[in-house]
């Protein structure tokens, strides 16, 4: 009798569990974005928010948590309670590159991924003094020069200066860095002269492209960008390794995989609509929806390929 008792009693919660996962979102769901608003990360995030909000018919909070270059708010995310109502959008170098570089209170095994959303390349640009114009007369003319010129970045250590280091380092080249707070502030100086390269997204550059103020000369990608389609890839003057930014959606590890794999393929679906890839096109960057899967393995790949500068970027930390 109690036997019988107890299997009706775990047959009744079971039920009532996967009941509990079926009804997921039955509230609104708050998705952390770790920097201040209007960024890239940002917009990227509003624009998947609302598509999701639509599809799912609950509401997507998106919460800037800023502070410690995105550590704050990613560490929050992995300590939070794993039931799919707080999620984070970043980009995957919070996971791959910052505990690289600096001290953080999170592993990348507290996070679970679920998908890209969408990646951007960097292009290597110069200013318009610099007597260059593609990849290879860059690569001579800093070669009859080593330590003698200047290159910028949006802060060490972040995505723009190890890109930079990649390409550096891909070409045998000895640059002097120069980090600005943000990419705005590196532009500014660029276009003045006072630092000869920076390597930025197609959206930060897109202000700058037919006014003759920098020359954009190679672009890190696979293949030519669509929005920047007269500038070569990095790749066909020198092998090197694509390198770009890939910004999506993770929540807390052992989220349920039920809510997962629905988030995700939402997200593939997304970029099959017009109406979602004209959003994404607005702001320069490319769709690149993953399974849960898909997302992990880019992670891992993308902390092997930072691996490579890390020294170069900070001091070995201690043990």
């Amino acid at each position: 009798m109690l036997k019988t008792l107890a299997r009706g009693f775990f047959a009744a919660s079971l039920l009532v569990s996967q009941a509990a996962h079926a009804a997921w979102p039955d509230r609104p769901i708050t998705v952390v974005v770790p920097y201040a608003a209007g960024g890239i990360t940002d917009v990227l995030a509003r624009v998947t928010a609302e598509y999701l909000q639509t599809k799912l018919k609950q509401t997507f909070v998106v919460q800037n948590e800023t502070g410690a270059g995105g550590i704050i708010g990613a560490a929050n995310v992995a300590r939070a309670k794993a039931d799919g109502y707080t999620l984070l959008f970043a980009p995957i170098a919070l996971l791959t590159l910052s505990p690289l570089t600096t001290k953080v209170n999170y592993e990348t095994s507290d996070f679970a991924p679920i998908s890209i959303v969408a990646s951007s390349p960097f292009v290597v640009t110069v200013s318009k003094e610099f007597p260059t114009n593609t990849i290879a007369e860059f690569i001579a003319e800093v070669k009859k020069k080593p330590g003698g010129f200047t290159y910028a970045s949006a802060g060490a250590g972040s995505t723009t200066h190890v890109a930079s280091l990649l390409f550096l380092k891909g070409a045998g080249l000895d640059m002097v860095h120069v980090p600005y707070r943000g990419v705005g502030p590196a532009f500014t100086d660029l276009i003045a002269g006072h630092v000869q390269m920076l390597s930025a997204s197609p959206v930060e550059l897109k202000p700058f492209i037919g006014s003759d103020k920098v020359k954009p000369l190679g672009i890190s990608s696979k293949e030519r960008s669509r929005y920047l389609p007269n500038v070569p890839t990095i790749s066909e003057t020198l092998p090197t390794p694509t390198v770009a930014t890939y910004n999506g959606l993770l929540g807390p590890k052992g989220t349920p995989a039920e809510v997962i794999e629905m988030l995700a393929a939402e997200i593939v679906a997304a970029e099959k609509t017009p109406e979602f890839l004209d959003k994404l096109a607005k702001i320069a960057v490319e769709p690149s929806g993953t399974t849960p899967q898909g997302m992990a393995a880019e992670i891992a790949a993308n902390a092997e390929r930072w691996k490579s500068v890390a020294n170069d970027i900070a001091p070995p930390k201690s043990q």
